[in-house]
Protein backbone atom coordinates (compact mmCIF):
# COMPACT_ATOMS: atom_id res chain seq x y z
CA UNK A 1 0.00 0.00 0.00
CA UNK A 2 1.39 3.42 -0.94
CA UNK A 3 1.64 6.28 1.53
CA UNK A 4 -1.74 7.53 2.67
CA UNK A 5 -0.79 11.09 1.70
CA UNK A 6 1.05 10.22 -1.54
CA UNK A 7 -1.39 11.43 -4.18
CA UNK A 8 0.39 14.72 -4.82
CA UNK A 9 3.85 13.14 -5.15
CA UNK A 10 5.55 11.65 -8.25
CA UNK A 11 8.53 10.02 -6.50
CA UNK A 12 9.04 7.60 -3.66
CA UNK A 13 10.34 9.17 -0.45
CA UNK A 14 14.09 8.74 -0.10
CA UNK A 15 14.69 6.00 2.45
CA UNK A 16 17.07 8.25 4.40
CA UNK A 17 14.33 10.89 4.61
CA UNK A 18 11.92 8.24 5.87
CA UNK A 19 14.32 7.17 8.60
CA UNK A 20 15.20 10.73 9.57
CA UNK A 21 11.66 12.08 9.73
CA UNK A 22 9.86 9.03 11.12
CA UNK A 23 8.73 9.17 14.73
CA UNK A 24 7.26 5.67 15.06
CA UNK A 25 10.25 4.40 17.03
CA UNK A 26 9.19 6.56 19.96
CA UNK A 27 5.60 7.73 19.38
CA UNK A 28 4.42 4.11 19.33
CA UNK A 29 4.10 4.73 23.06
CA UNK A 30 0.94 6.68 22.16
CA UNK A 31 -0.81 3.72 20.52
CA UNK A 32 -3.46 3.27 23.23
CA UNK A 33 -4.21 7.00 23.35
CA UNK A 34 -4.35 7.24 19.56
CA UNK A 35 -6.97 4.51 19.35
CA UNK A 36 -8.86 5.94 22.32
CA UNK A 37 -9.09 9.30 20.54
CA UNK A 38 -10.05 7.65 17.24
CA UNK A 39 -12.90 5.73 18.86
CA UNK A 40 -14.35 8.95 20.26
CA UNK A 41 -13.84 10.73 16.94
CA UNK A 42 -15.58 8.11 14.82
CA UNK A 43 -18.43 7.88 17.34
CA UNK A 44 -18.90 11.63 16.89
CA UNK A 45 -18.81 11.29 13.08
CA UNK A 46 -21.72 8.87 13.37
CA UNK A 47 -23.66 11.03 15.82
CA UNK A 48 -23.36 14.05 13.52
CA UNK A 49 -24.43 12.07 10.47
CA UNK A 50 -21.07 12.55 8.77
CA UNK A 51 -20.56 8.78 8.45
CA UNK A 52 -23.29 6.15 8.22
CA UNK A 53 -23.87 4.00 11.29
CA UNK A 54 -22.65 0.80 9.61
CA UNK A 55 -19.32 2.41 8.71
CA UNK A 56 -18.93 3.71 12.23
CA UNK A 57 -19.47 0.25 13.73
CA UNK A 58 -17.10 -1.36 11.24
CA UNK A 59 -14.39 1.19 12.02
CA UNK A 60 -14.87 0.85 15.80
CA UNK A 61 -14.65 -2.94 15.60
CA UNK A 62 -11.55 -2.61 13.43
CA UNK A 63 -9.89 -0.20 15.86
CA UNK A 64 -10.53 -2.55 18.77
CA UNK A 65 -9.07 -5.43 16.74
CA UNK A 66 -5.96 -3.39 15.97
CA UNK A 67 -5.68 -2.43 19.65
CA UNK A 68 -5.79 -6.08 20.73
CA UNK A 69 -3.15 -6.95 18.13
CA UNK A 70 -0.89 -4.15 19.39
CA UNK A 71 -1.28 -5.30 22.98
CA UNK A 72 -0.45 -8.84 21.91
CA UNK A 73 2.66 -7.67 20.09
CA UNK A 74 1.29 -8.78 16.74
CA UNK A 75 1.67 -5.44 14.95
CA UNK A 76 4.98 -4.63 13.32
CA UNK A 77 5.30 -0.87 13.11
CA UNK A 78 6.91 0.47 9.95
CA UNK A 79 9.21 3.46 9.51
CA UNK A 80 7.79 3.94 6.03
CA UNK A 81 4.44 4.76 7.67
CA UNK A 82 6.16 7.52 9.66
CA UNK A 83 4.24 7.73 12.90
CA UNK A 84 1.80 5.94 15.17
CA UNK A 85 -1.21 7.59 13.52
CA UNK A 86 -0.39 6.40 10.01
CA UNK A 87 0.68 2.97 11.24
CA UNK A 88 -2.62 2.45 13.02
CA UNK A 89 -4.65 3.79 10.10
CA UNK A 90 -2.84 1.52 7.64
CA UNK A 91 -3.39 -1.48 9.94
CA UNK A 92 -7.04 -0.50 10.21
CA UNK A 93 -7.46 -0.39 6.43
CA UNK A 94 -5.70 -3.74 6.11
CA UNK A 95 -8.10 -5.14 8.72
CA UNK A 96 -11.46 -3.79 7.49
CA UNK A 97 -10.76 -2.56 3.98
CA UNK A 98 -11.18 0.88 2.35
CA UNK A 99 -13.86 1.95 4.83
CA UNK A 100 -10.99 2.40 7.30
CA UNK A 101 -9.91 5.40 5.23
CA UNK A 102 -13.03 7.24 6.38
CA UNK A 103 -11.75 7.45 9.96
CA UNK A 104 -9.64 10.51 9.20
CA UNK A 105 -12.66 12.53 8.06
CA UNK A 106 -12.77 15.90 9.80
CA UNK A 107 -9.39 15.72 11.50
CA UNK A 108 -5.66 16.11 10.85
CA UNK A 109 -2.59 14.48 12.28
CA UNK A 110 -1.90 17.89 13.82
CA UNK A 111 -4.92 17.86 16.13
CA UNK A 112 -4.72 14.07 16.45
CA UNK A 113 -1.18 14.00 17.88
CA UNK A 114 -1.94 16.89 20.23
CA UNK A 115 -4.95 14.95 21.54
CA UNK A 116 -2.85 11.84 22.05
CA UNK A 117 -0.34 13.75 24.16
CA UNK A 118 -3.05 15.38 26.25
CA UNK A 119 -4.49 11.93 26.95
CA UNK A 120 -1.06 10.50 27.70
CA UNK A 121 0.04 13.23 30.11
CA UNK A 122 -3.34 13.45 31.81
CA UNK A 123 -3.03 9.87 33.03
CA UNK A 124 0.63 10.22 33.99
CA UNK A 125 0.05 13.38 36.01
CA UNK A 126 -2.56 11.64 38.14
CA UNK A 127 -0.14 8.76 38.62
CA UNK A 128 2.67 11.07 39.70
CA UNK A 129 0.46 12.83 42.23
CA UNK A 130 -0.25 9.37 43.65
CA UNK A 131 3.46 8.53 43.81
CA UNK A 132 4.23 11.81 45.57
CA UNK A 133 1.43 10.99 48.00
CA UNK A 134 3.08 7.65 48.79
CA UNK A 135 6.46 9.33 49.33
CA UNK A 136 4.94 11.92 51.63
CA UNK A 137 3.29 9.15 53.65
CA UNK A 138 6.64 7.40 54.01
CA UNK A 139 8.30 10.62 55.19
CA UNK A 140 5.47 11.29 57.66
CA UNK A 141 5.78 7.74 58.96
CA UNK A 142 9.47 8.31 59.70
CA UNK A 143 8.67 11.71 61.21
CA UNK A 144 6.17 10.17 63.61
CA UNK A 145 8.78 7.65 64.70
CA UNK A 146 11.32 10.40 65.33
CA UNK A 147 9.42 13.09 67.21
CA UNK A 148 11.96 12.74 70.02
CA UNK A 149 15.05 12.41 67.81
CA UNK A 150 17.31 15.46 67.86
CA UNK A 151 19.81 16.05 65.08
CA UNK A 152 22.13 18.91 64.17
CA UNK A 153 20.54 21.36 61.79
CA UNK A 154 22.88 22.78 59.17
CA UNK A 155 23.49 25.92 57.20
CA UNK A 156 26.45 26.05 54.78
CA UNK A 157 26.81 22.34 55.75
CA UNK A 158 28.06 23.63 59.13
CA UNK A 159 26.21 22.75 62.30
CA UNK A 160 23.83 25.57 63.12
CA UNK A 161 21.08 24.73 65.62
CA UNK A 162 19.61 21.47 66.95
CA UNK A 163 16.32 20.42 65.39
CA UNK A 164 14.02 17.44 65.50
CA UNK A 165 14.80 14.91 62.77
CA UNK A 166 11.04 14.83 62.25
CA UNK A 167 11.13 18.55 61.49
CA UNK A 168 13.81 17.99 58.87
CA UNK A 169 11.78 15.26 57.19
CA UNK A 170 8.63 17.39 57.24
CA UNK A 171 10.47 20.04 55.21
CA UNK A 172 10.51 17.53 52.35
CA UNK A 173 6.84 16.74 52.89
CA UNK A 174 6.18 20.45 52.29
CA UNK A 175 8.34 20.47 49.16
CA UNK A 176 6.61 17.44 47.68
CA UNK A 177 3.23 18.95 48.55
CA UNK A 178 4.05 21.96 46.41
CA UNK A 179 5.09 19.55 43.66
CA UNK A 180 1.79 17.70 43.90
CA UNK A 181 -0.16 20.97 43.86
CA UNK A 182 1.70 22.12 40.74
CA UNK A 183 0.83 18.87 38.99
CA UNK A 184 -2.81 19.09 40.08
CA UNK A 185 -3.01 22.65 38.82
CA UNK A 186 -1.41 21.69 35.49
CA UNK A 187 -4.11 19.05 35.05
CA UNK A 188 -6.55 21.88 34.25
CA UNK A 189 -4.49 22.85 31.20
CA UNK A 190 -3.78 19.27 30.18
CA UNK A 191 -7.43 18.28 30.32
CA UNK A 192 -8.46 20.39 27.31
CA UNK A 193 -9.30 18.84 23.94
CA UNK A 194 -7.52 20.00 20.74
CA UNK A 195 -9.31 17.53 18.41
CA UNK A 196 -11.50 19.27 15.87
CA UNK A 197 -8.98 22.00 15.16
CA UNK A 198 -7.94 20.16 12.00
CA UNK A 199 -4.59 21.06 10.51
CA UNK A 200 -4.88 24.64 11.81
CA UNK A 201 -8.21 26.23 10.80
CA UNK A 202 -10.92 23.80 11.88
CA UNK A 203 -12.92 21.66 9.44
CA UNK A 204 -15.75 22.07 6.95
CA UNK A 205 -17.58 19.06 8.41
CA UNK A 206 -20.32 19.74 11.01
CA UNK A 207 -18.47 18.05 13.88
CA UNK A 208 -19.31 18.29 17.57
CA UNK A 209 -16.10 18.95 19.49
CA UNK A 210 -17.80 19.16 22.85
CA UNK A 211 -19.30 15.71 22.35
CA UNK A 212 -15.81 14.30 21.74
CA UNK A 213 -14.55 16.11 24.83
CA UNK A 214 -17.30 14.54 26.88
CA UNK A 215 -16.54 11.10 25.43
CA UNK A 216 -12.88 11.41 26.39
CA UNK A 217 -13.43 13.01 29.77
CA UNK A 218 -11.99 16.43 28.90
CA UNK A 219 -13.24 19.46 30.79
CA UNK A 220 -13.41 21.60 27.66
CA UNK A 221 -12.00 22.29 24.20
CA UNK A 222 -9.39 24.70 22.85
CA UNK A 223 -10.95 28.02 21.94
CA UNK A 224 -8.66 28.70 18.98
CA UNK A 225 -7.77 26.15 16.31
CA UNK A 226 -4.31 27.62 15.67
CA UNK A 227 -3.50 27.46 19.37
CA UNK A 228 -4.90 23.94 19.65
CA UNK A 229 -2.43 22.39 17.21
CA UNK A 230 0.61 24.51 18.11
CA UNK A 231 0.31 24.57 21.90
CA UNK A 232 2.93 22.58 23.78
CA UNK A 233 2.76 24.68 26.93
CA UNK A 234 1.18 21.77 28.78
CA UNK A 235 4.23 19.62 28.04
CA UNK A 236 6.65 22.40 29.00
CA UNK A 237 4.71 22.86 32.23
CA UNK A 238 4.92 19.15 32.99
CA UNK A 239 8.66 19.12 32.27
CA UNK A 240 9.11 22.13 34.56
CA UNK A 241 7.07 20.45 37.30
CA UNK A 242 9.10 17.27 36.84
CA UNK A 243 12.33 19.27 37.04
CA UNK A 244 11.32 20.70 40.41
CA UNK A 245 10.33 17.27 41.69
CA UNK A 246 13.72 15.93 40.63
CA UNK A 247 15.38 18.93 42.30
CA UNK A 248 13.74 18.01 45.58
CA UNK A 249 14.50 14.32 45.16
CA UNK A 250 18.10 15.22 44.37
CA UNK A 251 18.43 17.36 47.49
CA UNK A 252 17.06 14.57 49.62
CA UNK A 253 19.34 12.13 47.78
CA UNK A 254 22.37 14.21 48.67
CA UNK A 255 21.39 14.17 52.34
CA UNK A 256 20.81 10.41 52.29
CA UNK A 257 24.27 9.93 50.77
CA UNK A 258 25.81 12.13 53.48
CA UNK A 259 23.75 10.72 56.35
CA UNK A 260 24.54 7.11 55.43
CA UNK A 261 28.30 7.72 55.29
CA UNK A 262 30.58 6.59 58.13
CA UNK A 263 31.40 10.23 58.83
CA UNK A 264 27.74 11.01 59.62
CA UNK A 265 26.26 7.61 60.45
CA UNK A 266 22.81 9.10 60.93
CA UNK A 267 20.85 6.60 58.83
CA UNK A 268 21.24 3.22 57.18
CA UNK A 269 19.44 2.45 53.95
CA UNK A 270 17.93 -0.99 53.58
CA UNK A 271 20.07 -3.53 51.73
CA UNK A 272 17.37 -3.81 49.06
CA UNK A 273 18.15 -0.24 47.94
CA UNK A 274 21.95 -0.42 47.98
CA UNK A 275 24.65 -2.20 46.01
CA UNK A 276 28.14 -3.51 46.72
CA UNK A 277 31.58 -3.04 45.26
CA UNK A 278 33.19 -5.42 42.77
CA UNK A 279 36.52 -5.17 44.63
CA UNK A 280 35.84 -3.91 48.17
CA UNK A 281 33.64 -6.43 50.02
CA UNK A 282 32.91 -4.09 52.94
CA UNK A 283 31.18 -1.46 50.78
CA UNK A 284 27.46 -0.68 50.87
CA UNK A 285 26.82 1.99 48.28
CA UNK A 286 23.70 4.25 48.24
CA UNK A 287 23.33 3.82 44.47
CA UNK A 288 19.62 4.69 44.26
CA UNK A 289 19.92 8.22 45.69
CA UNK A 290 23.18 8.74 43.80
CA UNK A 291 21.57 7.80 40.50
CA UNK A 292 18.48 9.92 41.17
CA UNK A 293 20.83 12.82 41.85
CA UNK A 294 22.58 12.10 38.56
CA UNK A 295 19.44 11.65 36.48
CA UNK A 296 18.13 15.04 37.57
CA UNK A 297 20.29 16.66 34.91
CA UNK A 298 18.65 14.78 32.05
CA UNK A 299 15.21 15.96 33.19
CA UNK A 300 16.47 19.56 33.20
CA UNK A 301 17.87 18.95 29.71
CA UNK A 302 14.52 17.75 28.41
CA UNK A 303 12.87 20.95 29.64
CA UNK A 304 15.47 23.23 28.09
CA UNK A 305 15.42 21.18 24.90
CA UNK A 306 11.69 21.68 24.33
CA UNK A 307 11.80 25.36 25.25
CA UNK A 308 14.55 25.77 22.66
CA UNK A 309 12.52 23.95 20.01
CA UNK A 310 9.50 26.17 20.59
CA UNK A 311 11.17 29.55 20.98
CA UNK A 312 11.16 30.58 17.29
CA UNK A 313 8.30 28.59 15.79
CA UNK A 314 5.63 30.47 13.80
CA UNK A 315 2.03 29.32 14.05
CA UNK A 316 0.76 26.75 13.59
CA UNK A 317 2.23 23.23 13.40
CA UNK A 318 5.85 22.71 12.29
CA UNK A 319 7.80 19.47 11.97
CA UNK A 320 10.15 20.73 14.69
CA UNK A 321 7.36 19.93 17.13
CA UNK A 322 7.99 16.23 16.61
CA UNK A 323 10.85 16.85 19.05
CA UNK A 324 8.34 17.31 21.87
CA UNK A 325 7.93 13.60 22.53
CA UNK A 326 11.22 11.85 23.23
CA UNK A 327 12.11 14.22 26.06
CA UNK A 328 8.62 13.91 27.49
CA UNK A 329 8.72 10.10 27.39
CA UNK A 330 12.21 10.10 28.91
CA UNK A 331 11.15 12.42 31.72
CA UNK A 332 8.09 10.31 32.46
CA UNK A 333 10.24 7.17 32.67
CA UNK A 334 12.96 8.86 34.75
CA UNK A 335 10.54 10.43 37.22
CA UNK A 336 8.48 7.27 37.50
CA UNK A 337 11.55 5.18 38.28
CA UNK A 338 12.74 7.61 40.96
CA UNK A 339 9.39 8.00 42.72
CA UNK A 340 8.64 4.28 42.68
CA UNK A 341 11.91 3.62 44.54
CA UNK A 342 11.96 6.55 46.93
CA UNK A 343 8.84 5.80 48.97
CA UNK A 344 9.86 2.25 50.02
CA UNK A 345 13.49 3.35 50.46
CA UNK A 346 12.44 6.04 52.95
CA UNK A 347 9.93 3.75 54.68
CA UNK A 348 12.58 1.07 55.34
CA UNK A 349 15.37 3.48 56.32
CA UNK A 350 16.87 2.89 59.78
CA UNK A 351 17.54 5.99 61.89
CA UNK A 352 20.53 5.97 64.25
CA UNK A 353 19.10 8.09 67.05
CA UNK A 354 22.08 7.58 69.36
CA UNK A 355 24.54 8.76 66.71
CA UNK A 356 22.42 11.86 66.07
CA UNK A 357 22.29 12.64 69.79
CA UNK A 358 26.03 12.18 70.08
CA UNK A 359 26.52 14.66 67.25
CA UNK A 360 24.29 17.22 68.95
CA UNK A 361 26.22 16.88 72.22
CA UNK A 362 29.55 17.46 70.48
CA UNK A 363 29.05 20.80 68.79
CA UNK A 364 28.21 24.43 69.51
CA UNK A 365 24.78 24.48 67.87
CA UNK A 366 23.22 25.58 71.18
CA UNK A 367 25.28 28.79 71.23
CA UNK A 368 22.45 30.98 69.93
CA UNK A 369 20.38 30.07 72.96
CA UNK A 370 23.06 31.46 75.29
CA UNK A 371 22.86 34.73 73.41
CA UNK A 372 19.08 34.67 73.74
CA UNK A 373 19.51 34.03 77.50
CA UNK A 374 21.72 37.09 77.87
CA UNK A 375 19.30 39.19 75.82
CA UNK A 376 16.59 38.10 78.25
CA UNK A 377 18.79 39.44 81.03
CA UNK A 378 18.94 42.85 79.34
CA UNK A 379 22.13 42.64 77.27
CA UNK A 380 21.76 43.99 73.68
CA UNK A 381 21.88 41.17 71.14
CA UNK A 382 25.02 42.41 69.38
CA UNK A 383 26.92 42.46 72.68
CA UNK A 384 25.53 39.05 73.57
CA UNK A 385 26.67 37.76 70.14
CA UNK A 386 30.23 38.93 70.89
CA UNK A 387 30.19 37.39 74.36
CA UNK A 388 29.15 34.00 73.01
CA UNK A 389 31.68 34.18 70.18
CA UNK A 390 34.44 34.60 72.74
CA UNK A 391 32.97 31.83 74.89
CA UNK A 392 32.96 29.41 71.94
CA UNK A 393 36.53 30.37 71.07
CA UNK A 394 37.56 29.64 74.66
CA UNK A 395 35.90 26.20 74.42
CA UNK A 396 37.70 25.39 71.17
CA UNK A 397 41.05 26.46 72.59
CA UNK A 398 40.50 24.31 75.67
CA UNK A 399 38.92 21.24 74.04
CA UNK A 400 35.54 21.71 75.67
CA UNK A 401 31.88 22.14 74.71
CA UNK A 402 29.52 24.67 76.25
CA UNK A 403 27.93 22.23 78.68
CA UNK A 404 31.42 21.30 79.93
CA UNK A 405 32.07 24.80 81.28
CA UNK A 406 31.76 25.59 84.99
CA UNK A 407 29.68 28.53 86.08
CA UNK A 408 32.88 30.38 86.97
CA UNK A 409 34.13 29.90 83.41
CA UNK A 410 30.86 31.28 82.08
CA UNK A 411 31.09 34.30 84.38
CA UNK A 412 34.51 35.15 82.89
CA UNK A 413 32.58 36.32 79.86
CA UNK A 414 29.51 37.89 81.51
CA UNK A 415 28.33 38.36 85.09
CA UNK A 416 24.76 37.77 83.83
CA UNK A 417 25.31 34.00 83.68
CA UNK A 418 23.89 31.80 86.44
CA UNK A 419 23.05 28.12 86.90
CA UNK A 420 19.95 28.42 84.70
CA UNK A 421 22.26 28.36 81.68
CA UNK A 422 22.69 24.57 82.01
CA UNK A 423 18.97 24.01 81.52
CA UNK A 424 18.92 26.44 78.60
CA UNK A 425 21.72 24.52 76.86
CA UNK A 426 20.07 21.08 77.00
CA UNK A 427 19.24 19.92 73.44
CA UNK A 428 15.57 19.32 74.32
CA UNK A 429 15.28 22.82 75.73
CA UNK A 430 16.96 24.31 72.67
CA UNK A 431 14.56 22.49 70.35
CA UNK A 432 11.40 23.19 72.30
CA UNK A 433 12.28 26.86 72.76
CA UNK A 434 11.44 27.27 69.04
CA UNK A 435 7.76 26.99 69.82
CA UNK A 436 6.45 29.11 66.94
CA UNK A 437 4.24 28.07 64.05
CA UNK A 438 6.47 26.16 61.63
CA UNK A 439 9.23 25.80 64.23
CA UNK A 440 11.05 22.70 65.43
CA UNK A 441 9.44 22.39 68.89
CA UNK A 442 7.93 18.93 69.32
CA UNK A 443 4.39 20.26 69.71
CA UNK A 444 4.71 22.36 66.56
CA UNK A 445 6.06 19.42 64.56
CA UNK A 446 3.24 17.17 65.79
CA UNK A 447 0.72 19.78 64.64
CA UNK A 448 2.51 20.07 61.29
CA UNK A 449 2.21 16.32 60.82
CA UNK A 450 -1.51 16.47 61.57
CA UNK A 451 -1.99 19.31 59.07
CA UNK A 452 -0.07 17.43 56.40
CA UNK A 453 -2.13 14.29 56.92
CA UNK A 454 -5.29 16.33 56.42
CA UNK A 455 -3.89 17.76 53.18
CA UNK A 456 -2.92 14.27 52.02
CA UNK A 457 -6.52 13.21 52.57
CA UNK A 458 -7.68 15.91 50.17
CA UNK A 459 -5.03 14.85 47.65
CA UNK A 460 -6.21 11.27 47.90
CA UNK A 461 -9.74 12.42 47.10
CA UNK A 462 -8.45 14.35 44.07
CA UNK A 463 -6.71 11.23 42.78
CA UNK A 464 -9.80 9.09 43.35
CA UNK A 465 -11.99 11.55 41.44
CA UNK A 466 -9.68 11.30 38.41
CA UNK A 467 -8.70 7.66 38.64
Amino acid sequence: MSKLWGGRFTKQTNHLVEEYTASINFDKALAEEDIQGSLAHVTMLGKCGILPAEDVETIKEGLITVLHKIRAGEVEFSVSDEDIHMNIEKNLIETIGPVGGKLHTGRSRNDQVATDMHLYLRERVVGFVGMLHALQEALIGQAKDNLDTIVPGYTHLQRAQPILFAHHLMAYVSMFQRDAERLMDSYKRINVLPLGAGALAGTTFPIDRHFVAEQLGFDGVYENSLDAVSDRDFIVEFLADASLIMTHLSRLSEELVLWSSTEFGFVELDDAFCTGSSIMPQKKNPDVPELVRGKTGRVYGNLIGLLTVLKSLPLAYNKDMQEDKEGMFDTVATLEGALQLFAPMIATMKVNKDRMRQAVNQDFSNATDIADFLVGEGLPFRQAHEVIGKTVLYCIQNGKYLLDLTIDEFKQFSPLFDDRIYDVLQPEAVVNARNVYGGTASGQVAEAIARSEKVLGATEQWIENRG
